[in-house]
């Protein structure tokens, strides 16, 4: 069945709707009519199997919830702190952060970001609105009921002067020879608490700049390494993204 988002300040059980875009889609592009049924999720956990009972413009769809469902939240918050690239990319990496469970993804404005993006024109929050449809688009596809939220771009000094302190686990993918392999950061898990929350930096082409990298590790950030082979940005996003799923989602140490 055919999945649509409610956002959860519209989520009335008692009177579940289709709205604006997502209305038009179910009523224009898949020419869906009264008595079919759909799949309504909040992008926190609620999810319903929905009947279409009318259809009152191309603006508004009337549903009747047939089974409704909770999904838990996942075991570890993870949140990815991404160097915005340059192109479509940084809607590649939204798209597979939605799939591999990431909880938030904080654009960054690092010193070695080919992308501008003028805060004063209200450039920053046209991005995050375009990035946050392309992650609920994202987990309409991928059938995920918790949606990633997608933050305004910051410099990441920005980012971690406010966010350092909230995660129990924080790494920055690095090139530097100190940086180790993640498992070996992991393995202090392995006989205590396990980390809630977790961050994970990636740089852009080129990685971060050495004093950003000493700003970071100064904020708690530990480096890991991604192997020999120099990675593209969005290959390292999906990278690091894939060891923590893995390790904290599916696979919890």
């Amino acid at each position: 069945m055919h999945r649509f988002y409610i956002a959860p300040p519209a989520w009335n059980p008692a009177a579940l709707q289709l709205e604006d875009a997502e209305a038009h889609h179910a009523l224009s592009v898949l020419r869906l009519k009264a008595g079919d049924r759909v799949v309504v999720f909040d992008g926190r956990g609620q999810e319903a199997t929905a009947e279409i009972t009318a259809v009152g413009s191309k603006k508004a769809v009337s549903l009747r919830i047939v089974h409704a469902a909770k999904t838990p939240p996942l075991p570890c918050r993870i949140v990815l702190a991404q160097a915005v690239p340059k192109g479509k990319n940084m809607d590649l990496i939204i798209q597979k952060a939605t799939e591999l469970g990431a909880a938030e993804i904080a654009p960054l404005l690092s010193d070695r970001t080919v992308v501008r993006i003028e805060d004063e024109r209200g450039e920053a929050e046209s991005k995050r609105e375009k990035w946050q449809s392309v992650a609920i688009e994202a987990a309409k596809q991928c059938g995920q009921n918790w949606l990633p939220t997608v933050g305004l771009p910051m410099s990441p000094k920005e980012f971690l002067a406010e966010r350092a302190k909230e995660f129990d686990l924080l790494w920055i993918a690095s090139l530097q020879p100190d940086a180790k392999h993640p498992r070996a950061w992991l393995s202090e898990y392995a006989s205590g608490a396990r980390p809630k929350s977790a961050l994970i930096l990636v740089g852009p082409e080129g990685d971060f700049t050495p004093a950003e990298i000493a700003m970071a590790k100064a904020a708690g950030c530990r480096p890991i390494s991604l192997g020999p082979i120099v990675l593209r940005t969005e290959t390292a996003a999906i990278y690091c993204l894939s060891v923590l799923s893995y390790e904290l989602l599916s696979h919890p140490l």
